[in-house]
């Protein structure tokens, strides 16, 4: 189930790898509608983690409601499923091939969080700020940029060297491409 108030999506799903992936799409989607390209990356791996960590340790099933929230400077992403326990971030040894999720949103958010969600279950959440702090604009002087360069004139004779060199009246083979790489 979908709903799309203004500023305002759910999706409610089974946090399966397949429907981890289409989560993220939806996501990247609605914020592409509401113009915030500049948080897609980074909504989609913390939505990505959050609903991994579903998948991989949440009881008693894998059922969750993913919900992204754009406020005036702020977007946040939660996550809530049935399984009361609250994570715990682990420190990952150096060559771990899992552990690091909930480090990897609390680097990449400005804040993160988890708390119970009733007496069954739990919300874990992230925030992304909306506002770009960019260099201000400024004009460059007319006289700062580069001089215009204008086309240098070729003579006519060169490109005659050139038609000599190659008949142009008769068709050329073309080089033999193998099908094969390699």
């Amino acid at each position: 189930m979908i709903s799309h108030p203004s500023r305002h999506c759910t999706v409610e799903l089974q946090a399966l790898p397949s429907r981890i992936g289409q989560v993220r799409r939806i996501v990247s989607a609605q914020l592409r509608y509401w113009h915030m390209d500049s948080l897609i990356d980074r909504a989609a791996l913390g939505v990505t983690e959050l609903l991994t960590n579903v998948h991989l340790h949440a009881r008693p099933d894998k059922t969750c409601t993913v919900e992204i929230e754009l406020l005036l400077d702020r977007l946040t992403v939660s996550v809530r499923d049935h399984d009361p326990r609250l994570p715990v971030v682990d420190d990952a040894e150096p060559l771990a091939t899992c552990g690091r999720g909930l480090s990897m949103v609390a680097a990449m958010s400005e804040s993160w969080g988890a708390r119970p969600d009733g007496e069954s279950g739990k919300v874990v959440w992230f925030t992304l700020p909306t506002a770009v702090t960019a260099a201000p604009v400024t004009a460059t002087p007319v006289s700062a940029r580069p001089p215009r360069r204008l086309v240098e004139e070729v003579p006519a004779a060169a490109f005659a060297e050139v038609e000599h060199a190659v008949d142009l009246g008769r068709p050329q083979p073309a080089p033999a491409r193998s099908a094969v790489a390699g």
